[in-house]
């Protein structure tokens, strides 16, 4: 090929849009990284172009020693010259939204509704329909999107924030029912099971130490066929009807969440549960504590009977001796 065609090759290459795998696609590059590293990877976080060709066009246009380090995010059309052009303008253009461990659904919609620059596509879309859009339509959204800082381009689509954080609930909801073990006696049959213990036991307890000998207590109660009695629960079922005052009569009110009146898990999540509370799911403590009472500083006294239950009650909650 003469000089002339390769470089009119070359040219055409470079304004041509990238294919990619996936919506957008984000790379961090550090300080230091070299060029060669960069191109290798945005090719490994999913651009489908050969990392040689995009590491010549670096050299070749002499601007590959200007690239700065910085969160960058490709959007389709982007070509070979656009990208470089960003890195080297260090047009990092993200923002951020995050989902907090124990949050439920509803207000992580609002906080997305809130996001700067997060374009809403999926506002008026009801969860049955926004689940339709992720390719789980049988699901609640309740307790599907792992909590975590999501990362975007100003001016992406609010669902495409949803998607990545629906697959990496996923990703660790079947990364830790691979790791439940064989000797595993709690009565649980499927990975969304796990869900919805691990996003009670996420309510239940801000104390991550505390995590698996609270689901070790409710494993045990499923096992012998005793009610949950879980006041987070009770709470998720009365919705909007919830003041922030728990009463007995609330506690004798049938709803399908309501596990002192229904035995068994609740029919879906309650909250996004985190890591630690899905490994406690998966892993919970061996035990035989049918019981447990908050001290009143976050962390809890675990009883096998209920004799010592109510002398724990008495002492923290009712502070009798």
């Amino acid at each position: 090929m003469s000089a002339l065609a390769c470089a009119g090759a070359v040219y055409w290459w470079v304004h041509q849009p990238l294919r990619m795998h996936g919506d957008d696609i984000e790379l961090a590059i550090e300080s230091g990284t070299t060029p060669r590293e960069i191109a290798r990877g945005w090719v490994d976080a999913g651009v489908d172009a050969s990392p040689v060709m995009l590491y010549q066009w670096f050299r070749w246009s002499g601007q590959a020693r200007q690239i700065r380090a910085g969160s960058y995010v490709l959007e389709p059309g982007a070509t070979p010259q656009s990208l470089l052009r960003m890195m080297v303008m260090g047009d990092e253009r993200l923002a951020v939204v995050k989902l907090i461990d124990g949050w439920t659904f509803k207000r992580f919609r609002a906080e997305m509704a809130r996001a700067e620059g997060l374009q809403p596509t999926t506002a008026k879309l009801s969860d049955a329909q926004l689940m339709a859009q992720l390719g789980n339509p049988a699901l609640s959204p309740e307790g599907q999107f792992f909590p975590d800082t999501y990362s975007y381009a100003k001016g992406s689509a609010d669902l495409a924030v949803l998607k990545r954080a629906h697959r990496a609930m996923q990703k660790h909801l079947s990364d830790a029912w691979t790791l439940r073990g064989a000797t595993n006696s709690c009565p649980l049959n499927s990975p969304q099971e796990m869900l919805i213990l691990a996003s009670i036991v996420e309510k239940e307890t801000g104390l991550q130490s505390d995590r698996p000998m609270i689901a070790g207590v409710f494993c045990n109660r499923l096992r012998v066929r005793m009610p949950l009695q879980t006041d987070p629960t009770v709470i998720y079922g009365m919705g909007d009807e919830f003041d922030g005052n728990l009463k007995r009569s609330h506690l004798q009110t049938d709803t399908p969440y309501n596990t002192y009146m229904r035995n068994g898990l609740p029919p879906s999540p309650i909250a996004m549960p985190g890591k630690a509370a899905l490994l406690a799911a998966v892993h919970p403590a061996e035990t035989n504590a049918l019981y447990f009472v908050s001290r009143g500083d976050g962390s809890s006294v675990f009883s096998s009977t209920l004799a010592e239950h109510n002398r724990a009650v008495n002492q923290y909650q009712r502070k009798r001796p």
